[in-house]
């Protein structure tokens, strides 16, 4: 079978804190004996992939078609936007040039790689698959980053509803997002929800790791770890500088913040935790690091804002978190709020609350047989559920009967 998969943001373990789902989904696939053909931005690609404006190579038995258009996290709405409508016009044109694919798999977000997946498919007379991983354009709009009324959300919600239509299949990740594909009219026996999932090689427990705790001076502190992008969706700054103030307040000098990530709001939270000895900001740092970070945490967190539609999220850090068998503390009050305290894996705290945040990592570093048992519980639902070979698995299952019509 050859598959034709479009997806902006393509990402391998190497890059930083890059979105691997993507690679594994198509590594398993080509494991599977399957021929995948990638469509993506060079933006989270080596360098060989920046010198032109369309590239061709190969990563791990995938062939790699890449344009080159630029994406920050530090991009505004209108720059990000005009990213996602470049990419979507030459990937239509690259698209079309790509030889003739058994199924064609375009996952969002964001919304704008319907419209290639959907040309291809109806030219080329092969079904469609549609990946939800955001319910664009909601989220956009509650991001602030679209009016609800303007000419773009209402073209964005045209395509969302036409990707709906025409798929064969959709695959969202959460079943909030399944829910949302649901009200806007499809099918439930057309919905296949695989969520994000959890490497449960590369992350797992273990003991903290020894020249990460020498190097960043935690000794024998309680280490609340964060890894992933640091924007306005997350609002790690509207929480966690309270709580580090409150914690210092308290006395407690036995617990300290390491963050590892980047993006748009990271200036305001470094200028918000200016001073505080507690909090240790790290940066970017590759994928491949990030699991001697959380294996060095006793507790990880995985933070959102206060919008609504952030409550479908299937967020990495969290199934990271789970595979490294570490208590997670959530902000949302969705289904990661509903899996922490059905599997006592975690805690919830209301989301920008930073006092109701220090309550919490209070009690849990003080409670470290609690703790533990929460990180083995974590781990076991890891296991049981969200493994990366069985969300793999299914998502083979889904393209390989796709094209068997």
């Amino acid at each position: 079978m050859r598959i034709l998969y479009i997806y902006q943001f393509f990402a391998t373990p190497e890059a930083s804190l890059g979105l691997t789902r993507s690679y594994e989904f198509a590594r398993a696939l080509v494991d599977a004996g399957h021929e995948v053909t990638v469509l993506t931005s060079a933006s989270n690609l080596p360098e060989e992939y920046q010198s032109q404006f369309f590239a061709t190579g190969e990563i791990d038995g995938i062939e790699v078609r890449s344009i080159r258009v630029g994406y920050s996290n530090y991009m505004g709405h209108l720059r990000r936007i005009a990213s996602f409508a470049a990419f979507m016009l030459a990937s239509v044109w690259a698209a079309l040039r790509v030889p003739k694919p058994d199924v064609v798999f375009a996952s969002s977000t964001p919304i704008t790689v319907a419209l290639p997946g959907l040309a291809v498919a109806r030219w080329k007379r092969v079904p469609f698959v549609f990946e939800v991983q955001d319910l664009w354009p909601e989220a956009a709009i509650q991001m602030g980053a679209i009016k609800r009324t303007g000419p773009i959300a209402v073209l964005a919600k045209k395509l969302e509803r036409a990707a709906y239509r025409q798929a064969c299949a959709v695959v969202p990740v959460s079943p909030g997002m399944a829910e949302g594909v649901v009200a806007e009219g499809t099918r439930p026996s057309k919905i296949h929800m695989i969520p994000n999932f959890s490497d449960l090689a590369l992350f797992h427990p273990g003991e903290k790791d020894a020249g990460l705790v020498e190097r960043l001076g935690l000794g024998d502190r309680f280490v609340v770890g964060y890894t992933g992008a640091i924007g306005p969706s997350n609002a790690v700054h509207e929480q966690v500088p309270e709580a580090a103030r409150e914690l210092k307040a308290r006395g407690r000098d036995d617990i300290v913040f390491v963050i590892a990530g980047d993006g748009k709001s990271l200036p305001a939270l470094t200028e918000l935790t200016e001073g505080l000895d507690n909090v240790l900001l790290l940066g970017r740092i590759p994928k491949v690091d990030v699991p001697a970070l959380t294996r060095t945490a006793d507790a990880l967190m995985a933070l959102f804002g206060d919008k609504p539609i952030l409550a479908t999220n299937s967020p990495n850090k969290f199934f990271d978190a789970l595979a490294s068998g570490r208590p997670v503390i959530v902000n949302q009050p969705g289904w990661t709020r509903e899996l922490v305290e059905e599997n006592v894996a975690g805690v919830y705290v209301p989301v920008g609350d930073g006092i109701a945040l220090a309550d919490a990592i209070e009690t849990l570093a003080d409670d470290p047989a609690r703790t533990a048992a929460m990180g083995r519980a974590a781990r076991e639902l890891a296991e049981e559920r969200f493994g990366r070979d069985l969300q793999a698995e299914r998502i083979v299952a889904v393209l390989e009967g796709a094209a068997r019509g």
